[in-house]
């Protein structure tokens, strides 16, 4: 999961430096190939890990103050998501705060996380909650997957994945 989060992250600082680069580039699709939109699944954006951000990747980020970039960095790395969520409690609301939770977070252990922290998990309803509880203890993503996805359909599983670990 953690190589995810990387490779997703370094895969939003080049398309940031790309974008800053000033050259234009003229974008082509090429419809013969391109893979029909009802056979797409639809992908969300990939969630960063508070504990391993740096500055560079907050600066960016919507809802994210310098003042509070720093102090998410001084916090690092969380113990847990309620620990960064008190970080984002002492300068924002509670509504930009689980914006800015959308996009950055502490994986929660799924075996061990508290109710609390699944608590935090965006999108998390009492019905889910239950669900993630239930059937502890996961022996491997795939069990989530198969469990999970009996409530969800496939996109909403993924989306949960990329706030769990194991």
């Amino acid at each position: 999961m953690r190589k995810l989060v990387a490779a997703a992250a370094l895969a939003g600082t080049a398309l940031t430096l790309a974008a800053c680069s000033g050259a234009e580039e003229e974008v082509v699709e090429d419809t013969e190939t391109a893979a029909p939109a009802e056979d797409t699944v639809a992908t969300t954006a990939a969630v960063m890990d508070a504990s391993t951000v740096t500055a560079e990747q907050l600066a960016g980020m919507a809802g994210v103050t310098p003042e509070l970039a720093e102090a998410i960095i001084a916090g690092q790395p969380y113990e847990n998501a309620s620990a960064f969520n008190e970080v984002l409690m002492a300068s924002l609301s509670e509504e930009e705060a689980a914006t800015v939770r959308e996009t950055l977070f502490v994986p929660v252990n799924l075996n061990t996380a508290s109710e609390a922290d699944i608590k935090l998990i965006p999108g998390m309803t009492e019905k889910m909650e239950h669900e993630f509880m239930e059937y502890r203890p996961y022996a491997d993503m795939d069990e989530f997957d198969r469990e999970i996805g009996k409530y969800v359909d496939e996109a909403e599983v993924a989306r949960f994945r990329q706030y769990v670990t194991l």
